[in-house]
This record gives structure tokens, C-alpha cells and sequence, in this order.
């Protein structure tokens, strides 16, 4: 097992691993913590108790951040005539239909972090599952990337302006970006605020016994910083 650098470990050393920390300690001994010469992101990673096997159990939405997510986001949208315009006016890196759709499928073209159908296109889009699915990129209604023409517009801005999507995975846990170390420490703490009331809303019907189980704060290169349970479930996102 390879051993951590040493930048890790002097870094590793200022958390305390037998401590669950209050959501706004975290943030700023996460900030603290940095060490790469990049504006690392910072991340919630939640381990739930529930099963992926099951339909009913299964955890997919999105909530607009407050504070967006500090990265430039490449959107693609499917669409034709007015709804086309429309998505170029609002901003979208990559806007067509029929030509769009052949670059994917014959040359694997991905290079851009969200795709927006117009919900009439889907029948053309839908095959492009085998390519896009795997990467997560695939439009959705559940996800808000299956919209009709006339909502294109606010599709693409919240896509832009920071909207977050997060999923179960298949070993029951959630992973989900909440900004940059390079943010203040309020605007990470209402980002996240806001997430997990989203999260608490999401709670499946389906859903048995605790619903999360533990929550763990970290920055792409540092260490993981576990949350006190309580008061990360309960936090309140700004009015």
C-alpha cells in the first residue's frame, strides 16, 4: 500500500481522527489543511443506510448552491430553432441537434461537464446512453436536463450559476462538491447548509432505519475530517 506524501501527513496531523467536529470547525480546519498549489474543492462524502438494490431506496436530485461551485461549468444543449437560440443567448458552450449527436456517437466527443435536452429531442438524444450514461452526462428529467424550449434558458443559467446533482452509488453513499478552499468559510457553510436540506427532502419512501449514517468533510488533496452527525443533518440553509 503506498504511504502518503509528506506534505499529507503534516497536514493529516492537525485533525483529529477520534473527533467529530462541528460543520463550521471542519470548514476551517479543511482550509487549514490545504497544501496543494491548486484552489482544491471541497467535498461532503455521506455514507447512508440505504440500499441501492432496491427502487425504492434510491437517491437522485439537484439544488441550486448559493455560491455556486467556483469552476467554470461546459454546458451542451440539444435543441433546435428558437430553444436553440435561446441556449446561445443564455450561454451554453455547445448548442445543435442532429450534428451534435452524431459527434458523440462517432467521435466520442465529451468535453463538456453537463448535458441539456429539449424534452422533444430525447427520442434522437436517448441513444447516446451507451456514451454518455457511463460518464454521468446523460440529460434527465430528474435531474433538470429534460426541459421543454421555453425553460432552456433557465436550464442553462442554473447549470452555470452552480446548480449540484447528487446520487446514490452502488455501495450507498454520496459524494458531493460543495465550493473551493479559496471560498470564505460562510459561503461554504450556506452551500452546504443548503445541500443537505436538499438531502433531507430526498429521503426516499423507501428509506429503513437511519438514513445518514456517517458524514465526512475533505478538500481534493487533504484529509477526511468527520462531522458531528447531528448538527450537519440539521443545518439550516439561509433565508
Amino acid at each position: 500500500m503506498p504511504k502518503h506524501g509528506k506534505n499529507y501527513r503534516r497536514v493529516a496531523a492537525l485533525v483529529d481522527p477520534d473527533r467529530a467536529y462541528a460543520p463550521d470547525e471542519a470548514i476551517a480546519l479543511a482550509k487549514e489543511a490545504r497544501f496543494a498549489k491548486f484552489d482544491e474543492t471541497v467535498e461532503i462524502h455521506l455514507r447512508t443506510g440505504l440500499d441501492p438494490r432496491h427502487a425504492d431506496q434510491q437517491v437522485r436530485a439537484t439544488t441550486q448552491l448559493p455560491h455556486g461551485l467556483g469552476k467554470v461549468v461546459r454546458v451542451l444543449v440539444f435543441a433546435e430553432g428558437e430553444a436553440a437560440r435561446e441556449a446561445e443567448r443564455a450561454g451554453a458552450d455547445f448548442v445543435g441537434s442532429d450534428e451534435l449527436i452524431n459527434r458523440i456517437q462517432n467521435e466520442g466527443f465529451t468535453d463538456f461537464d453537463v448535458a441539456i435536452a429539449q424534452r422533444e429531442l430525447m427520442g434522437k438524444v436517448g441513444r447516446l446512453g451507451r456514451v454518455l450514461g457511463p460518464r454521468g452526462l446523460m440529460p434527465n428529467p430528474r435531474s433538470g436536463t429534460v426541459v421543454d424550449g421555453d425553460d432552456i434558458a433557465k436550464a442553462v443559467d442554473d447549470a452555470k450559476g452552480g446548480r449540484v446533482e447528487f446520487r446514490l452509488d452502488r455501495t450507498a453513499l454520496l459524494h458531493v462538491p460543495i465550493g473551493k478552499v479559496s471560498f470564505g468559510d460562510d459561503q461554504l457553510l450556506e452551500n452546504l447548509a443548503t445541500l443537505m436540506n436538499a438531502i433531507n427532502q430526498a429521503k426516499p419512501a423507501g428509506a429503513k432505519g437511519q438514513y445518514i449514517r456517517a458524514a465526512t468533510l475533505t478538500t481534493t488533496m487533504g484529509p477526511g475530517i468527520h462531522l458531528d452527525l447531528g448538527q450537519v443533518t440539521t443545518l439550516a440553509p439561509s433565508v
